[in-house]
């Protein structure tokens, strides 16, 4: 099983002692987004996880727990690092602060291990392309030595990022726009052994160098792992996302990064007033309380088969 921790959320930002729990305890509930009665069991057992995908915008919080991560479980960091300010997103730290961050951790688990997007990319008059290219090249002359993967993508405008994006005066990023920052993203990386690719975009950056990536990628979790495996692309994802299949572990609505752009939050206020009410990180459920009227269903873990003896030039460790 690959776990996903998570798309919805900013588990390592804000939940890392309550993941560690979990880990300990060796199981987390899930509740269904669209029925709270449905509930599932998710083993966490080290037997029962090949690889864990981190999806994070400011990992300090989760650094103290990776010596105990490590001695139990495979996993590497999908880490964002971009360059808008508080007007964006409210709920960052400083960035260069958050890129030190980056850095600690390359060194710590190595630069396959870490994955830097630059993600989503939005324009108005503040952002534009011209801001965009100069604030890549400087996170690039920082963070290039300590990553094998950059991954940009556009911001793709849902109902509720249409509403709490509003204010931003975004404009519509034309293909023109996407070759433009593509070409000069390019030209910045060029040379500097860092593999660019695109995240879930229908657009072909090839003739850039920019190929179509995954982040749940195959690839990357047969380095991890060692060895090559047998899986397959996840069904609940979009055509145009490359994801391998994964189980989440993350709820909505509880992220405090409060990003304006965000599909996983409905406001600021629901997100700020979950937190505050429903969190505990000693409960099985992430921000959520059981009623006593749900349905509890233990998840069947789907192993991965993994062949070590094909890939052991390749392993990580």
């Amino acid at each position: 099983m690959i776990l996903s921790v998570s798309r919805r959320t900013d588990i390592p930002a804000f939940y890392s002692e309550w993941f560690m729990n979990r880990i300990r305890e060796g199981y987390v509930y899930a509740v269904n987004p669209f029925n709270r009665k449905q509930v599932s069991s998710i083993s966490l057992k080290p037997e029962d996880v090949e690889c864990i995908v981190f999806w994070t915008k400011d990992a300090f919080p989760i650094m103290s727990y990776l010596d105990e991560l490590e001695e139990r479980y495979k996993f590497y960091f999908q880490f964002t690092i971009d360059g808008y300010d508080k007007d964006v997103e409210p709920g960052l730290r400083d960035k260069e602060d958050i890129q030190e961050t980056f850095i600690e951790m390359s060194k710590k688990l190595g630069k396959e291990r870490m994955v830097w997007r630059y993600d989503p990319i939005l324009l108005n008059e503040k952002y534009t392309v011209k801001r965009h290219m100069e604030i890549f090249e400087s996170f690039f002359e920082r963070l290039a030595p300590y990553t094998e993967c950059c991954v940009i993508s556009f911001i793709d405008l849902y109902e509720k990022t249409k509403r709490n994006t509003a204010p931003l005066g975004m404009k519509e990023i034309t293909k023109e726009d996407m070759e433009a920052i593509a070409e000069g993203f390019s030209r910045i990386a060029r040379g500097s052994g860092v593999k660019l690719q695109s995240c879930s975009e229908e657009i072909d950056l090839d003739k850039y160098g920019i190929e179509h990536g995954s982040c749940i990628d195959k690839a990357r979790i047969e380095r991890v792992l060692g060895g090559t495996i047998d899986i397959k692309k996840d069904p609940t994802q979009r055509a145009v996302c490359g994801c391998m299949k994964s189980v989440d572990v993350g709820s909505y609505n509880t992220c405090q990064h409060l990003c304006r752009y965000c599909y996983a939050n409905f406001n600021e206020k629901m997100a700020r007033a979950v937190r505050e009410t429903m969190y505990d990180p000693a409960s099985p459920i992430l921000c959520g309380r059981l009623h006593g009227d749900e349905k509890i269903t233990e998840r069947k873990v789907e192993h991965i088969p993994v062949s070590y003896m094909q890939c052991e030039e390749t392993a990580l460790f």
